[in-house]
């Protein structure tokens, strides 16, 4: 018999994670070997466990986001992480994506699915729900529009360090995230105020959040960051 892939399982609903829990035990080459029912405990777990998969919601106590998804990785390098979720906006999607999730699945999805979806990304591919294909697609097909009417049109990668700068990373933290230079990441901060006119990160925070680029957890920390340092 095969080694069996090691899961986490992060989910703020103790009968859902008991319910996760009977269903991949099911599976003869999987085995669930922690739980976290917050975002700071799963990142303690994924430590001293060790994962192939980590399986987790977006939208719990205490917040996970972007950074907390760059915090599982970064425990445990090279693990692949699943998000489960009733969340299916863009917001949500382009965020889990953005972060480095390896699939998207909504909790309405059959048995089935969810177990396609666990083996599909343990094995190194992709994964995306049909509703979420067809939101990924549907961006896709408007790329080039602009964010807002009247809006100069900036990159998929301009937008992903918008939406990272708003949420307060320094350069350097989203050069590791996205795996460039820090040059590389101050040149698109640059081009990217100048395309929009802001001039500081107050700015591209209020943009981002106006505009809807981030998940409501992170634009209301964001709008409370904000709020603070104008203190």
């Amino acid at each position: 018999m095969t080694d069996r892939a090691r899961i986490v399982l992060i989910e703020d609903h103790a009968i859902l994670r008991d319910g996760l829990r009977a269903l991949l035990e099911l599976e003869p080459d999987l085995q669930v070997v922690g739980e976290a029912g917050t975002a700071a405990e799963g990142v303690r777990v994924a430590r001293t466990c060790n994962p192939n998969l980590i399986i987790t919601d977006l939208a719990m106590p205490g917040g996970l986001g972007l950074r907390a998804i760059d915090e599982l990785r970064a425990a445990c390098p090279g693990v692949r992480v699943l998000v489960l979720t009733a969340y299916c906006t863009d917001e949500y999607i382009h965020a889990a994506l953005n972060a480095g999730a390896d699939g998207y699945v909504l909790k309405d999805a059959s048995r089935a699915e969810l177990m396609h979806a666990v083996h599909a990304v343990i094995a190194g591919q992709k994964y995306f729900s049909e509703p979420v294909s067809a939101r990924l697609v549907s961006t896709y097909l408007r790329r080039n529009e602009p964010l807002v009417p009247g809006c100069p049109r900036i990159t998929e990668r301009e937008r992903q360090v918008l939406t990272r700068v708003a949420l307060g990373e320094t350069n350097k933290r989203v050069a590791l995230a996205l795996r460039l230079s820090i040059k590389t990441i101050e040149k698109h901060r640059a081009n990217l105020m100048r395309k929009l006119d802001l001039h500081n990160t107050a700015a591209v925070t209020l943009f981002a959040v106006r505009n809807g680029m981030l998940p409501v957890a992170d634009a209301e920390d964001a709008e409370r960051r904000e709020r603070n340092a104008a203190v």
